[in-house]
């Protein structure tokens, strides 16, 4: 089943500090799913999908999308884009002086632009697996409410997932498998000539077709995340009623 409307969760002051890990253990990795019924949550309602008004803005984008998938009210400016970029740039760490300046903005930086603006928290989490990615970014979405981010093409673009489906609801059980994801490219219309079409907005991909996607982040200069599915995974300390 889906969400009849949209959750706004109250967060409560719990900080904004941007926490760093491999999150296997704090998702207790995927458990085998046995015969179980068919569940879904998808927080996306026409209007929330917001296209990146360049080439550089896709962080900007996602975060835009992000706030609107939990808002009554849908902002879907060009200005306001181009504001969470900039603020999301403003909160990354600095590159090394040997490196060319970066040209759109730092997974960190979304994280700690989302936990700014009181959307959060958001962490940057790194997983073993696809699956295990998957798999917590179930749990996560079931728990708060909110999407999750993906860091897609190796690390150099950025997806939201608003929502997925499953063999059971992650806030009954712990023995689920995450069937399919749910998922918003800002890219979209456009496509890369790399990495192929962007899917449409609301595109429902098993892990397979998203596995096409959503690759092991490649080396960077902080090295903590190289070799990992990365999500910008939202948490909640204080679960609320109905939630896991």
């Amino acid at each position: 089943m889906s969400p009849t409307g949209r959750r706004r969760i109250d967060l409560g002051a719990i900080g904004l500090a941007l926490v760093l890990g491999l999150g296997s253990a704090l998702a207790g990795g995927p458990q085998p799913a046995q015969a179980a019924r068919a569940y879904e949550f998808d927080l996306y309602r026409p209007g929330d999908f917001v296209s990146q008004t360049n080439l550089v803005q896709c962080v900007g984008a996602s975060m835009q999308m992000m706030i609107n998938l939990v808002s009554a009210r849908d902002d879907r400016s060009a200005a306001t884009q181009r504001r969470l970029w900039q603020l999301a740039r403003e909160l990354g760490p600095p590159r090394p002086p040997d490196r060319p300046p970066r040209r759109g903005a730092s997974a960190y930086g979304w994280a700690a632009g989302l936990n700014q603006l009181d959307q959060g928290p958001y962490a940057i989490v790194g997983y073993p697996s696809l699956a295990d990615a998957l798999y917590a970014a179930a749990r996560a979405m079931r728990r708060t409410g909110r999407p999750v981010g993906l860091l897609v093409w190796g690390g150099r673009h950025a997806w939201v997932m608003s929502g997925f489906q499953a063999t059971a609801d992650p806030a009954a059980t712990d023995d689920f498998r995450v069937t399919h994801a749910i998922v918003l490219d800002p890219l979209y219309p456009l496509h890369s000539t790399t990495w192929g079409r962007s899917p449409a907005p609301g595109s429902s991909l098993t892990p397979a077709r998203l596995g096409d996607y959503f690759v092991p982040r490649r080396g960077s200069w902080t090295g903590v995340l190289s070799g990992t599915w990365v999500i910008v995974q939202p948490f909640d300390l204080q679960p609320r009623p109905g939630m896991l």
